[in-house]
């Protein structure tokens, strides 16, 4: 049986009290639903990978542990494998190859939400509804912004998905300003 949006939210609220990782996982479901529908796959197991790619870091926030644990208890609970795997895929680290259209889709947006909220946040605004592609773009020359987010990571998702950077930041901002306000990237309203 193939979990669902409610599944993988338990697992995620059982692991995970901080807000931004919460709205961080929001961020990847709503980009990961979105190509899936793009693409014409599976929008709920998508959004669900989406949702659960990050569940184990805040208890085991290392790179030794971070996935390891993650993947451990997902096949202890008896999710399918290949959720369980593309989750999985995120890392770099783990050496999972990245053969399937949501493989590449959930390493391509990771960072790149991240990146996106980030921008969001220092803009006056702090809405994602005033963030473009080239505002993001500018940003990643920026080594001191958000220096935590891997830039090369965003190019290779990219590459990965055969799209062009500038067509991928864009998709995932649009993606994104859908459901700003449960990301918390409504911002305020300008005078």
């Amino acid at each position: 049986m193939q979990p669902t949006r409610d599944d993988a939210m338990s697992l995620l609220k059982e692991f995970t009290q901080s807000d931004s990782l919460i709205k961080h996982a929001l961020a990847v479901e709503t980009a990961m639903r979105a190509y899936a529908h793009r693409f014409r796959e599976d929008e709920e197991k998508w959004g669900v990978v989406g949702l659960i790619h990050d569940f184990d870091y805040e208890r085991f926030p290392t790179r030794e542990e971070h996935v390891h644990q993650g993947v451990k208890i997902l096949r202890e609970r008896g999710w399918p494998e290949e959720m369980v795997e593309a989750a999985a895929s995120h890392a770099d680290y783990m050496e999972i190859p990245r053969d399937t259209p949501m493989k590449k889709t959930i390493f391509a947006v990771d960072e790149l939400t991240g990146f996106i909220s980030a921008v969001a946040l220092v803009r006056p605004s702090k809405s994602v509804m005033d963030v473009e592609s080239s505002s993001v773009r500018k940003k990643m020359k920026d080594k001191a912004f958000a220096r935590a987010v891997n830039r090369e990571d965003i190019v290779k998702g990219a590459e990965e998905l055969g799209l062009p950077l500038e067509e991928h930041i864009s998709f995932v901002i649009a993606a994104m300003r859908a459901v700003a306000g449960d990301l918390g990237l409504e911002g305020t309203p300008s005078a």
